[in-house]
Parts: C-alpha cells; structure tokens; sequence
C-alpha cells in the first residue's frame, strides 16, 4: 500500500509540475506535437497484452510452493513473449513515423521531420523497457513492491528533469526525445540490475523454454490482453483523435486529460489493496455476504469520486489558471469538466469489477469493457468528425454510461454465483452519495465569477463545508464513529487548527 501511494505520489508530481514548465516555455503547437509523440510512443506500452501480471502471478504461486526452479520457467515463458511483444513495438513505432503526414494534416508541415525522428527515439526506448519491464515482474510476484516503485519513481524524477533540462538550453522536439529515450534505456537497465542484485534466484531467460508452458502464460494472457485493447480504445485514442481531426486544440485536450488521470491513480490506488483482500475473502464468504461487502465498497467508492472530481468540476478555472495559465485555462475548462464526468461515472462500478476479477470470474465483466471501448471510439470519431475535440469528449461520456449499463444489465447476472445482489441495492449504494453533489450544482447554475479571488476564497469555503457534511452523514452511524476515532486524535495532537476540539 505505501509502496503504491509512493509511486502515485511521484508520478502525480511529474504529471502537475512538468505541464506547468512547458506550458509557459513552449508554443501551443509545438506542445500539441510534443503530446502526440509521447501518445504514439506510450502505445508500445500497450503490447504487454497482461503478460507481465501473468508472470507475476504465476511466480508467486510458485514461490508459495518454494519451487523457485518452476517460477524461473515461467518468467522465461514471459520474458519470450515479451521480447516478441518489443519487436512488434519497433514495427508500430516505424508505421505510425512514416505515417506522421496523413495522421496529423493540420500540423505545421516544419514539425514533420522532428516528430518523425522524436517517435522513433520513444517508441524503440519503450520497447526495450517493455522486455525489461519482465524483471521487476519477478520481483512483484516475490512481493518485494520496493525495487519497481523506486525505478519508477527515479525514472519519473529523470524524464522531468531531463526534459526541463532540455527546453531550458533551448533543444528542439528531436533533443527532448533523445533524452526521454536515454531516461527510458536507464531504468530498463536498473531493471535488470536490481534483478541481479535481488531476484537473480529467480532466473528469467528467453531461451530455456518450455512450449507448454509459454501456452500456459499466453493462455492466461488472452483475456488480460482484450482488457487492455479495451482501455486503448477508452483511454489511449482520445488525444490522437483530437490531434486528427482538430490539432489546434490538442494542446488544451492533453491538459484536460491530465487531472482526470489524478482522478483515476486515486481511486486505483483506494481499490488495489481490495484485490488480495476480496480474493481471500472470497473462499470464506458466502455470495451474499460477498454482495453486502460490495454495496459497502461501492458506497465508500462512490463518495471518493465525489470528493476528488467535484473539485475539478467546480474549480476548474481557477485550478487550470494557476496551473497553466488564462489562455490554456479558457480552452480548457469545458474539456475537463466532461472528462471528469465521465471518469467518475466509468469508476461507480470499479468495485464490482474488482471483486469480480478478485474472484477469478474476469469473462463476465469483459463484455462491459468491450461495449464501452466499441461505443467510446465509434462515437468519439463521428463526433470528432462532427464538432471537433469537444465531441472526444462527449464521446468518452456516452461510453462511460455504456460501461455502467453493461455492469448491470448482463454482468451482474452473470456473477450472481459468485457476488449476490440485487440491482435495485446495488444502485442504492451508488444513488445515495449523490446528494454530496447538490451544492457544486447549486455553484455552478450560478455560474459564479471564478476571476474574482476573494469571491472565490469565500465560496471553495462554503462549497468545502457544505460539501463534506453530506459526505458525513452519507455513512452510517458505525462508520462515522469509526471515523470520529481515526480524526479526533488527530485534531487533539493540533490543537492549534480551526478544527479544534478542546
């Protein structure tokens, strides 16, 4: 758990802080094709297709078992695969380059070659880091979270500090990706190393494999595999949609996608440890009690959102200002306030869907993946074709309430075995903490003056206020004596705060 709260915390950090510079250091449109090369470059990143979850899962059951020898087997099987899954990256990275002209028309046709030159630098530097990405998958099948999190955190620290390095001398699009790339072959080394240094017991090695046992892996890999084709098609798409058929604003859509991916790294980071914790529970509970324990989840859940997106909503402008200033703000307020609709509605069912995964019943919940990647992308290109990025936008909406529809009109029969509950209760839990909305709608009808700062000061106190005392009362009695107990004694150890309680 402290261990993924110190990744998010990094990559949340590089996420806020390296806009910001950039943003005030480099033009709109060179930003716009900056974005799209890192886009193009990150869907390498996808060909892992599950298969470093699968190795981690199958060498920590061995390692359970102490046969260490049969977990090296298969992080060899999935070091195979994935030396596979590198080369089909450089073939991707090469096919998107050559098509930069006919993917992005409206960009200045000055950019074309240095866009070209910057993806393939990317694109085969992931690549790489994709094969090595196996090694720290050893280690998080041996449960030792530390050496990935901290290889992630110094490449976060190095990619932010070599880019703002770079555009402070003055380099181009090209220099900046020479550096990421050099960023990106580092930590995959480190990888390898930290493997050496700690995990070396376990050997991985794509030449002593056994035919039966790559099946094996790629079996388990074939429906993890259609999960992340459906998140390419949710989450991957949208800002090279834009970049198509609207470049101007590509610049101002990244920006919006960005706090709505904080949004996302919360709430996974909330649901992560429920993974391991469901999957034991589950062999003790009975399908009834595991639905009573998913209303639950679901009703903590739905309040997370709540208070984490209602902010972006409702201070959007003020928070993009400060962020990345009036112009970016202007144009891109209207992009995150849809975006962040649509990811809190997308996550309402996040729970179920991890209790389900946990529970070893993954086909059931494909179909609600697949619906809303086919419904997302369908209507995010005609409504791009049509108005623009701000139909990506709506488009990622309609999905969004797809995905959710899906969970309750054929999931949730299909997993009745395994989680029982009704519908009607499971609605309840995510209708209830609703009422949390009221005072952001109340806000936002009246359109308040978000430029005048004392105004602003005085109505984020009563929105917080008003806010959090639903939230409160949105628990049962139980819970918020459970809660009284873990903030009291905060507030007693500073008694100096205007909470008080003396």
């Amino acid at each position: 758990m402290v261990a993924n709260l110190a990744r998010a915390a990094a990559v949340s950090a590089v996420a806020i802080l390296l806009p910001f510079y950039l943003t005030h250091h480099i033009s709109v449109t060179v930003y716009a094709a900056w974005v799209l090369i890192l886009q193009l470059g990150a869907y390498v990143s996808y060909l892992d297709l599950g298969i470093q979850m699968g190795v981690s899962k199958f060498v920590a059951e061995y390692d359970a078992k102490g046969e260490l020898f049969e977990a090296g087997r298969y992080a060899s099987a999935g070091m195979r695969l994935m030396v596979l899954a590198g080369a089909l990256g450089v073939a991707l990275t090469v096919a998107l380059a050559w098509q930069i002209p006919r993917l992005f028309a409206a960009m200045p046709a000055n950019l074309f070659p240095q866009v070209r030159i910057s993806l393939i630098l990317v694109g085969f530097s992931l690549s790489l880091a994709l094969v090595c990405s196996v090694y720290s998958a050893v280690f998080l099948g041996l449960q030792r979270y530390w050496a990935p999190t901290l290889i992630t955190i110094v490449n976060r620290v190095l990619f932010a500090g070599a880019i703002i390095a770079v555009v402070h001398g003055g380099g181009n699009l090209a220099t900046m990706a020479l550096a990421v790339a050099l960023v990106n072959v580092l930590t995959g080394l480190l990888q390898v190393l930290a493997w050496r240094k700690g995990a070396s017991h376990v050997f991985v090695s794509p030449v002593f494999v056994d035919l039966h046992i790559l099946k094996k892996v790629a079996r388990f890999c074939s429906l993890l595999s259609i999960s992340t084709i459906a998140m390419l098609c949710i989450a991957g798409l949208d800002v090279v949609i834009v970049g198509h058929f609207d470049y101007l604003q590509t610049a101002y859509y990244s920006i919006a996608t960005l706090p709505t991916s904080f949004l996302l790294l919360i709430d996974s980071s909330l649901l992560s440890p429920l993974m391991p914790a469901s999957s034991a529970l589950s062999t003790r509970l009975s399908p009834s009690q595991m639905g009573m324990l998913l209303a639950r989840i679901t009703r903590y859940n739905t309040i997370a959102l709540l208070l984490a997106g209602l902010p972006l909503v409702v201070f959007a402008f003020p928070i993009l200002r400060l962020w990345v200033g009036s112009e970016y703000a202007s144009h891109t307020v209207a992009y995150l306030r849809i975006l962040v609709l649509a990811n809190i509605v997308r996550n309402l069912c996040a729970p179920y869907a991890t209790l389900i995964t946990a529970t070893g019943s993954l086909k059931s919940v494909i179909a609600a993946a697949v619906s809303e990647a086919i419904v997302n992308l369908g209507s995010s290109l005609y409504l791009a074709w049509r108005f623009g990025a701000i139909g990506v936008a709506c488009g990622t909406v309609i999905g969004a309430f797809i995905s959710v529809f899906v969970h309750f009109a054929i999931s949730m029969r299909l997993t009745r075995p395994v989680i029982s509950i009704s519908r009607k209760r499971l609605l309840r839990a995510i209708a209830g903490p609703l009422i949390v909305c009221l005072p952001s709608l109340l806000i936002l009808l009246r359109s308040w003056p978000a430029t005048n700062l004392h105004l602003m000061s005085a109505i984020s106190i009563v929105w917080v206020l008003c806010t959090l005392i639903p939230a409160y009362f949105c628990l049962n009695r139980e819970e918020r004596q459970n809660l009284s107990r873990l903030v009291l004694p905060f507030m007693r150890q500073y008694p100096g705060t205007i909470f008080s309680c003396r």
